[in-house]
């Protein structure tokens, strides 16, 4: 969220979100977000929704084929909201000069504490919806990502999540036409399949209350 605030403030126009879903086509390949709400979100920041699916094993395959097709309607950059992991960084420069596009990476080099801090002071909303369990206790997930999560999470534990320990979805803020109203109606476990390090994971399971 940050990422598109200053993507926008530095004069980008950014047109579109794109955003990977499962096989399913129903939610979220990572964060178990249903296209319901991303749609809502999508709206709500004046932003037109990409979500096309994939498995983990064609991921790239079809990041960059969609990259490929947004560059074909005049797309000439990608925003992505990393901070200081090199390996994302990496992985984003290939797939965006495989399309023709430049990556761009507003957060880059930022101090993770002072973007967490801003985010909040800024008066931005966000939902904890995944948790990595060798991390963070599950209670966790559901959470409002707040000053009291990020007092309460255990040592050691990024407050931006940065390396995974947990994933949000931004439903409110200054970019936001309105608030993506939701309710938690269950967090349910997860366990990675082992060739991805068969970690356990637990997601929050939203649903929109506001009239579609």
């Amino acid at each position: 969220m940050l990422a598109l605030r200053q993507a926008r403030a530095a004069g980008l126009e950014v047109r579109w979100l794109l955003a990977m879903l499962d096989e399913s086509g129903l939610r979220l390949r990572s964060h178990g977000v249903p296209l319901g709400l991303m749609q809502a979100q999508a709206a709500a920041l004046g932003l037109e929704l990409v979500a096309p699916s994939a498995s983990w094993d064609d991921y790239q395959t079809v990041f960059t084929a969609q990259l490929h097709e947004l560059a074909g309607r005049g797309a000439q950059a990608a925003v992505f909201g990393d901070i200081d992991l090199q390996p994302h960084r990496d992985w984003e420069e290939r797939v965006c000069a495989a399309a023709g596009l430049r990556a761009e990476l507003p957060l880059w080099g930022r101090q993770r504490p002072e973007l967490a801090r801003a985010f909040i002071a800024l008066g931005y909303s966000a939902r904890v919806v995944c948790v990595d369990s060798r991390h963070v206790p599950d209670s966790f997930c559901g959470r409002l990502f707040d000053a009291a999560f990020i007092a309460d999470l255990p040592p050691g534990v990024d407050a931006c999540g940065e390396n995974g320990e947990f994933h949000t979805f931004v439903f409110d803020g200054p970019e936001f036409a309105h608030a993506v109203v939701h309710a938690v109606t269950a967090v349910e476990p997860h366990l990675a399949p082992a060739r991805f390090g068969g970690g356990r994971y637990v997601v929050a399971r939203l649903e929109r209350t506001d009239a579609v």
